[in-house]
């Protein structure tokens, strides 16, 4: 941020996150910049139709728009009617996703077209004295984001209630100074995102090859020349004449859920869920993500870890997102992470070693026979993706002997190393500019920098700096 200007006379804001404000800035809840309070969707499950009113949740604001190609289904004009006394969207509308994975992302409507939401969205619309850009990229900076943070509470998944976010502080500056802050935060960080775009899409076609390899080793095997059988199968087509075709159903030993431990009302009287590291950790697919190398998810004291001694993680487990957008993703628990649990929402496999080493499994996971059989079971109605235990045995893959299985898996490590240093280079690159857009957000929405006197770059520089 070295060069921007600071702001020449500062005040202490009584406030942890923010230190100190501009002088003639104010900090109030953002209830008071709101023309009404704020509300969500339903909180029932509506029919969905093949044809109706777009009906907006969670998964179709994580770019801060409402994307229509995400959308949840479609609801009937009775549905709309009835839910629209409630809250109906309106241009400028600023959404925040209130429960979920995703909880702190948000949205600012951008368009006229006629839609609803359902209850993960909390829907803000702003007094005149407010600016519906400045709230969307305050919710957005590093102070706010702590603080819903520090504010959520946690059931089967994360979130925060309105009362507690609309008691949040927000800043407050002059009008017109919120109008030059979002103009140049839009401009600055449209910059960023085109970079970041570019990346994104590097990294997807990485990620193709990496699935392509590893779908034709553990589908075809090594030798090119080997004599091949019809599989019976769609997804798997031709396969190895002397591999065996199965089912997750036949090599499985144990398969179970969080809920294995006792009922939702039974798990709410005797798991405490903390933010901060402790005795062990809830593992999510978000964890798994990232080797359990952040420190930011759920974890339990060791009281409600032997509670839920029945999904207890030790490694080399195979553990399946079974709800939600991740449905149908499939992991394996690494090992010597430190004591671990199941968390809600997934699934937990063990295969029989005698027929399928654990190594050869995570890759077979990976490949896109798989990956698709499971994709589709969890999409399979219109409602919300969800996958059950039948939807897990079903799935069909082939595998030959263990010798041959550790040859495709030793291919496989050596074959795979380049693309993944390559990957990460890609995503490091990313998670650089992100935190640069979000500092330069938040220094801006919070007053660090002054930028009163910025001018926005005319097309032909803009276009130049875009391409440079």
């Amino acid at each position: 941020m070295a060069k921007y200007q600071a702001y020449p006379e500062y005040k202490d804001s009584n406030n942890k996150w923010l230190a100190e404000l501009p002088t003639h800035w104010k900090l109030v809840a953002l209830k008071h910049v709101l023309v009404m309070p704020m509300t969500d969707g339903p909180h029932e499950t509506p029919e969905f139709i093949d044809e109706g009113v777009p009906f907006v949740s969670a998964e179709a604001v994580s770019s801060g728009q409402i994307d229509f190609n995400k959308i949840r289904g479609f609801i009937s004009e009775a549905d709309d009617i009835r839910f629209s006394k409630k809250y109906k969207p309106q241009l400028h509308d600023v959404y925040m996703i209130k429960s979920g994975a995703t909880t702190g992302i948000t949205a600012i409507v951008e368009t006229d077209q006629h839609f609803n939401i359902w209850s993960p969205l909390a829907a803000m619309r702003c007094k005149q004295i407010y600016e519906p850009y400045f709230l969307l990229n305050y919710l957005r900076s590093d102070p706010f984001q702590k603080s819903v943070q520090l504010s959520w509470t946690f059931g089967t998944q994360q979130n925060i209630g309105m009362a507690t976010l609309q008691n949040l502080p927000v800043c407050l500056p002059p009008k017109e100074e919120q109008k030059k802050i979002a103009e140049f935060l839009n401009y600055e960080t449209s910059k960023i995102d085109h970079l970041i775009e570019k990346q994104q899409q590097l990294i997807e076609l990485l990620k193709e090859k990496r699935q392509a390899v590893i779908s034709h080793a553990v589908t075809k095997g090594l030798n090119p020349n080997v004599p091949m059988k019809d599989s019976g199968v769609a997804w798997l087509g031709e396969v190895p004449e002397h591999w065996d075709v199965s089912k997750f159903a036949y090599l499985k030993q144990v398969l179970t859920d969080y809920t294995a431990n006792g009922s939702f009302a039974d798990l709410k009287a005797n798991v405490q869920y903390l933010d901060e590291p402790s005795f062990a950790r809830l593992v999510r697919l978000t964890d798994l993500r990232k080797d359990l190398a952040n420190t930011d998810g759920v974890w339990v004291n060791k009281k409600s870890y032997e509670y839920l001694k029945k999904s207890a993680l030790y490694g080399g487990e195979f553990l399946l997102a079974n709800v939600g957008a991740y449905a149908g993703l499939f992991y394996q628990m690494p090992f010597d992470k430190g004591y671990a649990s199941l968390a809600p929402n997934m699934f937990m496999a063990k295969f029989d070693q005698s027929k399928v080493s654990r190594e050869f499994m995570a890759y077979v996971g990976q490949s896109i026979p798989v990956s698709s059989q499971l994709r589709l079971s969890a999409t399979a109605s219109s409602a919300q993706p969800k996958l059950n235990k039948d939807d897990f045995k079903a799935v069909s893959f082939v595998y030959p002997g263990l010798k041959e299985q550790q040859k495709i898996v030793d291919y496989l490590d050596q074959e795979l190393k380049q693309i993944d240093i390559l990957l990460k280079k890609q995503e490091q690159a990313i998670s650089l500019m992100q935190e640069r857009r979000t500092a330069l957000i938040s220094a801006a929405v919070t007053g660090k920098i002054d930028v009163r006197n910025w001018q926005a770059p005319t097309l032909a520089e803009a276009d130049t700096e875009l391409n440079a």
